[in-house]
């Protein structure tokens, strides 16, 4: 899962370039989850037209995951966009319906890399609902903008022992000085 603290820290850019370099990749496969229900950018920026998604997957058993899976022009890349807005998205993404879907997914998919891009933690409940059941958690971070006070409030919204790592974005002018010196 790829999550952020606050909106417009960049997680939906850095989830859509994670899964891309990985299925540009010759032995990877991937799957982008579009599960930021409020606002749903996989599909505009991929330029796909999508009306269905995973919503419709959790509230209907006549819509299969087959149904709405896109497949990308970018190498082993499929997306499965959120579909419909829904006004308990929280408790369908915290379901036993998501928890089977997810089941299915990783049976069906068992060579798959799975990311989902999800809402920010400290602006909708649903990141926590779908962080409940995620392997690992890369918390996307902006640079100059986001405090400690909201990583950490962030980072206690969910279980942290999930979290693969913090990610830097935006970053400006910023270098790094390992102070190795010279090797002449």
């Amino acid at each position: 899962m790829v999550t952020s603290a606050l909106a417009g820290e960049g997680k939906t850019f850095c989830a859509i370039n994670l899964a891309i370099s990985l299925a540009l990749e010759v032995d990877r496969t991937v799957l982008l989850v579009d599960a930021d229900v409020a606002k749903a950018n996989v599909p505009r920026v991929l330029g796909l037209e999508a009306d269905r998604g995973l919503m419709e997957v959790l509230l209907d058993r006549n819509v299969h995951l087959t149904d709405v899976l896109w497949k990308a022009d970018i190498g082993k890349l499929a997306v499965l966009p959120v579909g419909g807005a829904h006004k308990h998205a929280t408790e369908l993404l915290g379901s036993e319906a998501m928890r089977g879907l997810l089941r299915e997914m990783a049976e069906r998919y068992r060579d798959r890399i799975i990311i989902f891009d999800s809402p920010p933690l400290l602006a909708a409940s649903e990141a926590g609902a779908l962080a409940s059941q995620m392997g690992q958690i890369v918390m996307v971070v902006e640079a100059a903008k986001t405090s400690e006070a909201q990583i950490k409030e962030a980072l206690g919204r969910i279980d942290a022992g999930r979290v693969a790592g913090l990610l830097l974005n935006k970053a400006d002018g910023f270098s790094l000085e390992y102070g190795y010196g010279g090797y002449g």
